[in-house]
C-alpha cells in the first residue's frame, strides 16, 4: 500500500482551510485518511502553518510519498531538512549531536528570513497606510480651498447687496422723512385748531365767571329789591344759555370743517385710484389694439404669401407646359424629316430601277 502526505480540502467558497493528512493513494480527495498531520490556512498573510513535526518526520522516514503542495509546506517548516540529516546519521556520515546542531542553525537562518518577510510586509502595509493618509488629506485640502473660495465668493455677493441696500436706503428714508413731516403738519393744523377751541372756551368761562360776579355783587347791593334780583337772574341765565349755544355753534362749525376735510381726502385720494384705473384699462386696450393691428399684418403677410406661391405654381406649369409644347413639335418636325428622307430614298429606288 503507497501512502501519499497531501492536502484534504475544507472551509468555504471562495476561502478554502486545508488539513494535512496522510492517506491511501487510491481514497478520494475527501475520502478515508489514516493520520491528520496538521493544517494550512492560505487565508492570511503569511499563511499559518501548524503541523505535528515527529510524526511527519516518523512518515517521511517509512517513505510516505507527499505530494508538491504537501512537499512544499514540509520543506517549509523544516520536516525535509530533518529527515535528510536523519538519513545522514543512518549512513553514518555524522552523528546525530552534529546532525542536532546543523538542523539547529538552519532554523535559526529560517526563521530569521520567515522575521525578514513579515517585517518587510509590515513595512508595506505601513507604506501604503502613510500613502493613503496623504491621498486623503491632500483631497481633503483640495475640498478646503474650494469651500473657502465658495465662502469668499458668499461674502462678496453679500456684502455687494448689502451696499445696494444701504444706497437704497437713503432714498427710502427721505422718502419716509417726506411722508412723515405732511403727517406732522397735519397734526400740528389739527393741534393748532384743538387750541383755537381751548381758548375760545376759556374765554366764554371767564366772561361767565365775570357776569356771575357782577350777578352776586347785583344781589348783596339788591337784597331788598326782590322783583329785580330774579329779572337779573333770568338774564343772567339767558346769557349763559346764549353763550353755550355760541360754543355748541362754534365746535359743530369746527367738526363740520374736520368732516369735509377727511372727506375731500378721500375723495381725492377715489379720484387718484380712478385715475390709476382708467390708465391701466387705457394702457390695456392699447396693448390690445395693437396686438389686433399685429395678427391683421400676419394674416395679409400670409395671404400675400399663399398668392405668391400660387403664382409662382402657375408660372412653373406654364413652363412646363411650353416646354412640353416645344418638345412635342420637335418631335414632329423629327418625324416629318424623317418622312422626307425615306420618300427620297424610295424615289431614288425607284429612278435606278
Amino acid at each position: 500500500m503507497s501512502t501519499r502526505i497531501r492536502l484534504q480540502r475544507h472551509g468555504k467558497k471562495g476561502k478554502p482551510f486545508y488539513h494535512i493528512v496522510v492517506a491511501d493513494q487510491r481514497s478520494k480527495r475527501d475520502g478515508r485518511l489514516i493520520e491528520k498531520l496538521g493544517t494550512y490556512n492560505p487565508n492570511t498573510n503569511p499563511a499559518t502553518i501548524e503541523i505535528n513535526f515527529d510524526s511527519a518526520v516518523n512518515w517521511m522516514l517509512k517513505g510516505a510519498q507527499p505530494s508538491d503542495t504537501a512537499r512544499a509546506i514540509l520543506s517549509y517548516k523544516g520536516v525535509m531538512m530533518k529527515k535528510h540529516l536523519l538519513v545522514g546519521v543512518a549512513k553514518g556520515a555524522f552523528d546525530e549531536a552534529e546532525a542536532e546542531k546543523r538542523f539547529e542553525s538552519w532554523m535559526s537562518g529560517k526563521e530569521k528570513k520567515i522575521a525578514d518577510e513579515i517585517a518587510g510586509l509590515n513595512k508595506v502595509k505601513i507604506d501604503t497606510a502613510k500613502e493613503k493618509l496623504k491621498a486623503e488629506k491632500t483631497v481633503k485640502e483640495e475640498k478646503a480651498k474650494a469651500i473657502a473660495l465658495k465662502n469668499s465668493q458668499l461674502k462678496e455677493e453679500v456684502e455687494a447687496a448689502a451696499d445696494a441696500k444701504n444706497t437704497e436706503e437713503p432714498e427710502e428714508v427721505a422718502e419716509s422723512t417726506e411722508e412723515t413731516t405732511t403727517e406732522e403738519t397735519k397734526v400740528e393744523s389739527t393741534e393748532e385748531v384743538v387750541e383755537e377751541k381751548k381758548e375760545e372756551e376759556t374765554a366764554s368761562e371767564e366772561v361767565v365767571e365775570s357776569s356771575e360776579e357782577k350777578e352776586a355783587e347785583k344781589t348783596t347791593t339788591e337784597e331788598t329789591k326782590g322783583e329785580s334780583t330774579e329779572e337779573v337772574i333770568e338774564e343772567k341765565k339767558e346769557e349763559e344759555t346764549a353763550t353755550e349755544e355760541v360754543v355748541e355753534s362754534s365746535e359743530e362749525k369746527e367738526a363740520e370743517e374736520t368732516t369735509e376735510e377727511v372727506v375731500e381726502e378721500t375723495a381725492t385720494e377715489q379720484v387718484a385710484e380712478e385715475a390709476t384705473e382708467e390708465a391701466v384699462e387705457e394702457t390695456k386696450a392699447e396693448k390690445t389694439t395693437e396686438e389686433v393691428v399685429e395678427e391683421k399684418k400676419e394674416e395679409e403677410t400670409a395671404s400675400e404669401e399663399v398668392v405668391e406661391s400660387s403664382e409662382e405654381k402657375e408660372a412653373e406649369e406654364t413652363t412646363e407646359e411650353v416646354v412640353e409644347e416645344t418638345k412635342a413639335e420637335e418631335t414632329t418636325e423629327e418625324v416629318v424629316e424623317e418622312k422626307k428622307e425615306e420618300d427620297s430614298a424610295e424615289e431614288e429606288k425607284t429612278k435606278e430601277a
